[in-house]
């Protein structure tokens, strides 16, 4: 009985049961550390917190301030040499292989002195959490052993190499390097996958960077967060409470007046403007333009197109050249290109006056309106129908 532990599990069960429990883990760092701690966009019972955080210990001798800390230096820092782990300054290889070691590295004092406030700091957290780090993980080679045996030797190893390896390498190294972008947020992170699962929804990563403070990741109707599905459930019993999920904007149908209101709307909606201008205006002209391209541009059809709504900052000095040459040579699209700058000068443009932003979006749907593209034309509509408020 020694040999197959209390449980006597067969080889299918151990493995569901080391599942499961590497799944625990996950949720625990995507609700816990992440959305709770690191963000503040979700209020969580005290007694699942603790449970949390506890169980991190347990199985991973993770701190809640160092891994917050760091998260929010991340988020700070992020692309710049000061990111504790950018693929774009320490290339792939090493955040994925050596993601852990990162984390290590940048939990300095400065580090947590200046962005680890509002963590815990009880007795437990000092006297047990934080003071004896690999006395959980310890322990838990010990149940392990007990509940498995000998079999909770490799149980242990996974678990212990689940995090190291599918948060600080996979989503800090793969979400920054490989996927796609529902949004052109100012750094190079991507959504691993639409379904966010064996990552509790950090598979979601651009949608995060995009939103960090929204306690869901998902945005597309395809897409699957189920770290969400799990805050909905703790909500039904009263153990977690959202603070916010999306921006507050309202399309108002009909309404053509633009008023503050629809400056304040566009503002908190504006990655998802950007997104829509892309799809209503950029990519139908692109299209329409395609045939008046010469044969030296129209192959790098799919690159221009990528590069017309890219983040203005993460665009290659060679890429640069290459936009700016095509929008030499076509009017209509360095038209297009401009007024999608203009447009975010609305939000990025520091001290302006509420009624200065309102003159500026009123303008822009004039010369939109008036530039003879149908497709900005259109475009200008949709905005006027933007409120805080939805209709009444």
């Amino acid at each position: 009985m020694w040999f197959n532990g209390l449980l006597d599990l067969s080889v299918p069960q151990l493995i569901l049961v080391t599942l499961a429990l590497t799944h625990v883990t996950i949720v625990s760092v995507t609700l816990y550390l992440h959305r709770h701690s690191a963000h503040n966009s979700l209020d969580l019972h005290p007694a699942l917190a603790h449970f949390f955080r506890f169980w991190l210990w347990l199985t991973t001798a993770q701190n809640t301030k160092e891994w917050t800390a760091i998260h929010r230096k991340h988020h700070a820092k992020c692309e710049t040499e000061e990111d504790p782990h950018s693929p774009v300054v320490l290339g792939i290889r090493k955040v994925l292989l050596e993601g852990a070691e990162l984390y290590a590295q940048s939990a300095t004092p400065e580090t947590l002195q200046r962005y680890g406030q509002r963590t815990p700091e009880d007795w437990i957290e000092r006297n047990v959490y934080t003071r004896h780090k690999a006395l959980g993980i310890a322990l838990l080679a010990v149940i392990n052993l007990l509940l498995f045996g000998v079999h909770g030797i490799w149980i242990w190893a996974v678990q212990m190499m689940w995090i190291p390896v599918w948060a600080a390498g996979v989503v800090n190294g793969i979400g920054h390097y490989f996927g796609y972008r529902n949004f052109e947020c100012a750094d190079n992170a991507r959504n691993i996958s639409p379904i966010g699962i064996l990552i509790g929804g950090e598979e979601l990563h651009n949608n995060h960077h995009t939103y960090p403070n929204s306690s869901k990741l998902s945005r597309r109707w395809y897409e699957v967060d189920i770290g969400w599905g799990y805050i909905r459930l703790f909500q039904l019993f009263g153990l977690a409470k959202p603070k916010g999920y999306r921006p507050i904007a309202h399309y108002v149908p009909g309404k053509q007046e633009v008023d503050v209101e629809t400056v304040q709307a566009i503002a908190n909606n504006r990655f998802d403007i950007m997104r829509q201008y892309r799809k209503r205006v950029m990519e139908p002209v692109l299209r329409q333009q395609k045939s008046l391209m010469d044969d030296e541009i129209r192959p790098r059809y799919r690159k221009l197109k990528q590069l017309l709504s890219r983040e203005i900052t993460l665009i290659k000095p060679r890429e640069k050249e290459h936009l700016e040459t095509v929008l030499e040579r076509n009017a209509i699209l360095r038209q297009i290109y401009e007024k999608s700058h203009e447009l975010q000068a609305l939000w990025r443009q520091r001290g302006l006056k509420p009624q200065d932003k309102l003159q500026a979006l009123m303008d822009w749907c004039k010369e939109a309106e008036a530039s003879g593209i149908r497709y900005l034309e259109d475009f200008a509509a949709h905005l006027r129908a933007y409120s805080l408020r939805p209709a009444a």
